[in-house]
């Protein structure tokens, strides 16, 4: 898998839905999950150089990425814990390494909390866990699905780059956008987006907020210092809510650290998984 052509391989059967993955490298298992609104194609760096010493297994979320889309499809957080289990039962993993992101976070979190999967060490970025959540954009899209679901595809390209952008430090081009926009664009792509927008609900995270001190395996919480989206002030009111928490915030990195700063993601996970 190339950064210009990134392609699961594999895919799982989910309740009728089919759920795109893929699994490389060689050494203890590490699962990586993103976040919303990406891919599994936010983790291609960070992929490639732990791959040397881990066994990868990431995935696109089911509604995202390479994952089906559908009319009337449940992508929820509410949904996606129930995933993520099984595919850890689907690929034999008891106790992987976990490396989280946004969603991903959260869907790590009730996994471990409401499925009881367990995990060799959780290592999460800027994770969705504590209300509130979600911005004004958010909000707005939430009341008018329909409406969004149907602006003619220019709009839907202006409207993905600033919501993107948004979430990153640095400058990116447009060339650099165009793996994130490719997947919400589309007749199957552009509801795809708003549909898991519309289905953002803070019941999700605060149905195991009361119950992160009960995580039963060592954390580490890493924030990006200029994360727009969630900010810094909240990872250290999670980081002591964990057990067990190691925390790191990083300079210079927005919400979609694996982009501004993806060595740092490397090596915190070459330090703490090791």
């Amino acid at each position: 898998m190339t950064n210009d052509s990134w392609k699961l391989t594999r895919r799982f059967d989910f309740r009728g839905q089919q759920v795109a993955y893929d699994i490389v490298g060689d050494g203890p298992p590490l699962v990586m999950v993103h976040g919303t609104p990406f891919s599994s194609y936010v983790w291609r760096r960070i992929a490639r150089e732990l791959a040397r010493d881990y066994t990868i297994h990431l995935y696109d979320l089911l509604g995202y990425g390479q994952s089906e889309k559908r009319e009337g499809q449940d992508v929820s957080l509410g949904v996606q814990n129930g995933l993520l289990a099984a595919l850890l039962q689907h690929w034999g993993l008891t106790a992987p390494f976990m490396l989280a992101h946004d969603f991903g976070g959260a869907t790590a979190l009730r996994a471990h909390l409401l499925d009881g999967c367990d995990y060799r060490k959780l290592l999460l970025v800027d994770p969705v866990a504590l209300r509130p959540w979600g911005s004004p954009f958010v909000q707005h899209v939430r009341h008018h699905e329909a409406a969004f679901a149907g602006v003619p595809d220019y709009l839907q390209r202006a409207i993905l780059r600033a919501y993107i952008r948004g979430a990153v430090s640095r400058e990116m081009t447009d060339a650099e956008l165009e793996p994130y926009l490719a997947p919400w664009l589309g007749e199957a792509g552009q509801p795809a987006f708003y549909r898991q927008i519309a289905q953002m609900d803070m019941r999700f995270t605060d149905e195991v907020e009361p119950h992160y001190g009960a995580v039963r395996c060592p954390t580490m919480l890493l924030w990006g210092q200029e994360d727009e989206w969630i900010p810094v002030e909240r990872g250290r009111q999670l980081s002591r809510l964990l057990p067990e928490c190691d925390y790191w915030e990083v300079p210079s990195a927005g919400h979609l650290m694996q982009e501004d700063a993806p060595e740092s993601i490397v090596a915190a996970a070459l330090s703490f998984f090791r």
